[in-house]
């Protein structure tokens, strides 16, 4: 699974990338590559979204009804799919971001163990 790599070899969490793309959606409304960007920026270039991953999850998230989109000009002047998070979305976010507390806080706890 190549969702996304970090330098080395590592991989997200599976059902991380929704929750980033969700959570990049809460923002402002984006196109693909500006999502990928934004994500790769705030990890300071830990974490680069793979085309191949992230069009199919936005594809998911749209039958899913968590996200919109539009296609209209990106700001080079291209014509690009701009995806908005709807209500349904926000509220996954959520799920998504307890979900990943959880997780987080379980590992950590195991870590801490002497």
């Amino acid at each position: 699974m190549k969702e996304a790599r970090t330098k080395g070899r590592n991989e997200l969490l599976p059902g991380t990338l929704e929750m980033l793309i969700l959570k990049t959606l809460s923002i402002e409304s984006m196109h693909g590559y500006g999502i990928a960007q934004h994500i790769q920026m705030l990890s300071a270039d830990v974490l680069t979204i793979e085309e191949g991953s992230l069009y199919p999850a936005l594809q998911r998230m749209l039958v899913k009804g968590w996200v919109l989109a539009e296609w209209k000009i990106s700001a080079n002047n291209r014509r690009a799919r701009f995806y908005t998070l709807t209500t349904a979305g926000k509220k996954q976010l959520g799920v998504e971001a307890s979900r990943f507390s959880q997780m987080s806080g379980a590992i950590m706890r195991v870590m801490k163990t002497t």
